[in-house]
């Protein structure tokens, strides 16, 4: 069975770093596939954030992050991460690592999902 696990949450203030992981289990040829990173605001629809491809050469952001935050993989860990700087309140939101069904950084065809984890940007 394949899991996706968050992790690195949490409270922070404006202009403050955080830096998410996402560890797989149960998924067979982890480093074929592109993995991506969405999140969830109270009120609004999930919206893609970062996506990464199958080797980590090519990312993709929505435009609102370029330049804050930057999705790396380590594939030998089984594990995505999303570090996250200049945070903004708009930023507050659950977020959630997915893999995507090929091997590209897609921004759309995910499966996969994990719990998500919150977090809180406070001004």
């Amino acid at each position: 069975q394949v899991q996706l696990v968050e992790s690195g949450g949490g409270l922070v203030q404006a202009g403050g770093s955080l830096r998410l992981s996402c560890a797989a289990s149960g998924l067979r040829f982890f480093s074929t596939y592109g993995l991506g990173w969405f999140r969830q605001a109270p009120g609004k629809e999930r919206e893609f954030v970062a996506a990464i491809n199958w080797n980590g050469v090519i990312t993709e952001y929505t435009e609102t992050v370029k330049g804050r935050f930057t999705i790396s993989r380590d594939n030998a860990k089984n594990t995505v991460y999303l570090q996250m700087n200049s945070l903004k309140p708009e930023d507050t939101a659950v977020y959630y690592c997915a893999r995507a069904r090929g091997s590209d950084a897609s921004t759309a065809g995910y499966t996969n999902w994990g719990q998500g984890t919150q977090v809180t940007v406070s001004s």
